[in-house]
């Protein structure tokens, strides 16, 4: 008796069930994620006319902006930097027919900006930047308060909604993208 060995089976685990348990979590996982949503620049796209109409832009009223696919700006067909573009711009918005080769008002100043297929978009976002930040300094002056308190302002709030409107009525921002260059 002492000297039989017994012959031991081996014990399995039912992995029967592992499928359906993977399953279950792949499916949890899929609900349970958030997937992030894409990220881009948020831009208010005007409303698409029902007519098409023509408009007579006085040549003056136009503010040129070219920039080239080696990220060189052109401004009113002259050479331009970029830190040299914001002040050129409120110059022009708030010319008030004091140069007669500039805007009539602030209300007629056009911004035409146009790019080159091969322009960077690093390039494009300065010179959008640039041209945001005159509109906004403009906007805070014409409030009589800084920029800073100008981009505080709650756009929901009745009151500070009604200061916004007032600035943008004053200096509507009317920047124009045409089609990139090929």
């Amino acid at each position: 008796m002492f000297g039989k060995k017994k012959k031991r089976t081996g014990s399995e685990v039912n992995s029967s069930s592992m499928a359906d348990i993977a399953f279950l979590l792949l499916i949890f996982f899929l609900v349970a994620t958030r997937v992030a949503g894409e990220k881009g620049m948020p831009f208010i796209l005007p409303e698409k006319p029902k007519d098409n109409v023509i408009l007579d832009i006085q040549e003056r009223n136009l503010f040129k902006i070219l920039i080239n696919s080696s990220d060189r700006m052109l401004v009113e067909d002259e050479p331009m930097e970029l830190g040299a573009l914001r002040p050129a711009a409120k110059k022009f918005i708030t010319n008030r027919k004091k140069d007669p080769n500039s805007s009539d008002s602030p209300t007629a100043a056009i911004i035409s900006f146009r790019t080159d297929r091969g322009t960077s978009y690093d390039m494009y976002l300065k010179v959008l930047d640039e041209l945001n930040r005159a509109y906004h300094e403009l906007w805070a002056e014409h409030l009589g308060i800084s920029e800073e308190e100008l981009l505080r302002l709650d756009p929901m709030d009745p009151e500070d909604q009604q200061l916004i409107l007032k600035a943008r009525e004053a200096y509507p921002k009317q920047i124009s993208e045409a089609e990139p260059v090929q």
